[in-house]
C-alpha cells in the first residue's frame, strides 16, 4: 500500500486532488486486500496531522530510496486511524443506547428500535426518511421528529424548501472526529 501510494503521488496524474485520491486509493487497496470490509479508514486525518513528516518521507523515497521509513509512516497511520475509528464506533453505539433510553424515558409511545437507525444511518433525517422506513404517516413521522426535538435530540434546519432534523449530539460527535 505504501509503495502504490508513493508511486501514485509521485505521478501527480491531476491538476488537483492527487492527494485525497491517492488516499481513497489507500483505503481501497486494504478493501481489496480483504483488510477492510468497508471505507471506515478516514487516513486524511491522520496525514494532515503529520504532513511535515509525510512530504519529507516522500522525499526522502525520492532522492534517497529511503522506503523503510516511509512504509512504517503509512503502517502507523493505519493503526492509529483503526484506533480512531474503533474508538468513534463504541462512542457512537454508546450515543445510539443513551438516546434510546432517552427516547424511552421522554416520549414512551414512539417506537424507538427502527427510529434509532435511521436517526444513526446519517446526522440528519427527514419526514420522508420515516415515512419509507417505518410506512408510517407524513403527519405522523412530523410528529415524531417535532417531539424529539423539543426533547433536544434533534435539531430542526430549514434549507431551501426542504426540512433536515440534524441528530445534535451525533453531528457534533462527527465533526470533532474529523
Amino acid at each position: 500500500m505504501a509503495i502504490i501510494h508513493h508511486q501514485f503521488e509521485s505521478i501527480h496524474p491531476f491538476y488537483d486532488g492527487n492527494g485525497r485520491t491517492g488516499r481513497i486509493i489507500n483505503v481501497l487497496y486494504l478493501i481489496l486486500q480483504d483488510l477492510l470490509d468497508l471505507p471506515i479508514l478516514y487516513l486524511s486525518s491522520y496525514i494532515i496531522s503529520n504532513k511535515d513528516d509525510y512530504y519529507r518521507l516522500l522525499q526522502e523515497v525520492r532522492t534517497e530510496d529511503k522506503w523503510e521509513e516511509r512504509i512504517l509512516y503509512i503502517l502507523d497511520a493505519v493503526e492509529q486511524t483503526s484506533k480512531n475509528t474503533i474508538k468513534m464506533i463504541e462512542e457512537i453505539q454508546s450515543l445510539m443506547e443513551t438516546t434510546q433510553n432517552e427516547i424511552k424515558k421522554e416520549l414512551p409511545k414512539i417506537p424507538r428500535k427502527d427510529l434509532i437507525e435511521i436517526l444513526f444511518t446519517y446526522p440528519y433525517t427527514k419526514i420522508d426518511f420515516l415515512v419509507d422506513r417505518l410506512n408510517i404517516t407524513r403527519q405522523t413521522a412530523s410528529k415524531y421528529l417535532n417531539e424529539l426535538e423539543k426533547i433536544g435530540i434533534l435539531e430542526a434546519v430549514k434549507i431551501r424548501n426542504s426540512k433536515f432534523f440534524i441528530n445534535v449530539k451525533l453531528f457534533s460527535m462527527l465533526k470533532k472526529g474529523t
